[in-house]
């Protein structure tokens, strides 16, 4: 298993904004693409502007080709404009897990 745990910090006072327009234009190509998320949450300590979401894969060939399948879809692409120009984001961070040989997911 392979998880993707990704970190975005948002501008100051802007995370609600960003969290709404993924809601509406990038959840579902992103879900159609990836399938569900383990979690996609809001920080209840830490940086209030930080939100992060963790996926789960077979192993890196299987999200090679589930991101890439994203990239290619048109509506991805289209969220992706959008969020860019509204220019909410700051940063991200992804880091890539496995699992250690004694936990089972």
């Amino acid at each position: 298993m392979l998880y993707d745990h990704r970190t975005y910090i948002c501008r100051p006072g802007t995370i609600k904004k960003h969290l709404e327009l993924y809601k509406a234009h990038g959840m579902e190509p992103q879900t159609r693409n990836l399938g569900q998320p383990l979690m996609y949450a809001t920080t209840e300590t830490g940086n209030p502007n930080a939100y992060i979401h963790i996926w789960a894969y077979k192993d890196a060939a299987d999200r090679a080709t589930r991101r890439a399948a994203m990239q290619a879809d048109p509506d991805w692409q289209e969220y992706l404009r959008i969020s860019a120009e509204a220019g909410y984001l700051e940063s991200q961070l992804n880091t890539l897990l496995t699992p250690v040989d004694f936990f089972k997911s």
